[in-house]
């Protein structure tokens, strides 16, 4: 699924396109946030996803992927990503990652995927629970700034263990699962690892989109398999948070595709350059 073939360079044009999967992915992503409470089951997240796709003539990247047999991947507590949503409840305090991808075709009947996750909770958190999501939702925005046209793809795993490794608490990060390339297919090469030395791997191309993606533990990085040979839990029943972004990089900066304002804010605030503005 990652091998190592070219990278996938886009037009102007093509990352026009992946932005509107971008935005279908926010609007999905905003929607299903605000619905985590208490009492709501994790089908419930996967029809809104399913409705905000009916809605914008999209279609889900992850639904029949390998089998995959829904819309949305919500993994709640100790599990990392790939949860299934069905009959379960959420409980007051659960910690709900929710990852989503969408696809929307151009022209020429070519799909184009948009890939973007997020942490929420299920009435209140923790002090302990919101710090571990702030601080996975820090170094992503590290990461994506990182994403530079002329830089390493090791640059980009570098700033995000960085934040992770500099936070008071001793979290994990996993290491067997990553980010990675995105275009006419969901996954495609290079792997984007959340570690490592910055300065390492292949060059930063502008029209190169990356989904970057950190999942943090507030244990062990290590992680099991469960029986339904998808959902990813901590081997040490530890709680986990998941934030990603689809970011292109661009000869202006990075451009987040899967931001509502495209991570100008953000990146204004961090004080990185991006074309984000130009592109709302």
């Amino acid at each position: 699924m990652r091998s190592a073939r070219k990278l996938e360079i886009k037009t102007p044009e093509q990352l026009l396109v992946m932005r509107r999967a971008g935005l279908v992915v926010a609007d999905a992503l905003a929607k299903m946030a605000a619905a985590v409470e208490p009492g709501i089951t994790t089908a419930h997240l996967d029809e809104i996803a399913a409705s905000v796709l009916r809605a914008h003539d999209a279609q889900p990247s992850f639904l029949g992927y390998h089998g995959y047999p829904a819309v949305v991947c919500v993994s709640v507590n100790d599990e990392v990503v790939h949860g299934i949503p069905g009959s379960r409840i959420l409980q007051e305090g659960d910690i709900v990652s929710i990852d989503f991808g969408a696809i929307v075709t151009d022209s020429r009947g070519q799909g184009w995927h948009g890939d973007a996750a997020l942490t929420a909770f299920a009435g209140d958190a923790s002090a302990a629970d919101a710090e571990l999501s702030n601080v996975t939702r820090t170094a992503l925005w590290a990461g994506l700034a990182a994403a530079q046209a002329g830089g390493h793809l090791g640059d980009i795993g570098a700033a995000v263990e960085r934040v992770v490794r500099s936070a008071p608490h001793p979290y994990g990060i996993l290491e067997d699962y990553t980010g990675h390339g995105i275009g006419t297919q969901m996954h495609l090469p290079p792997s984007v690892e959340n570690f490592g030395p910055a300065g390492k791997g292949p060059r930063l191309q502008a029209g190169l989109a990356l989904a970057i993606e950190p999942m943090v533990t507030m244990g062990s990085p290590d992680t099991e398999v469960l029986d339904d040979d998808w959902t990813v839990v901590t081997a040490d029943g530890s709680r986990a948070s998941h934030w990603e972004h689809t970011v292109a990089i661009t000869d202006d900066g990075p451009w987040v595709l899967t931001a509502p304002d495209g991570g100008a804010a953000q990146f204004a605030a961090m004080g990185v350059a991006s074309p984000a503005g130009q592109h709302r």
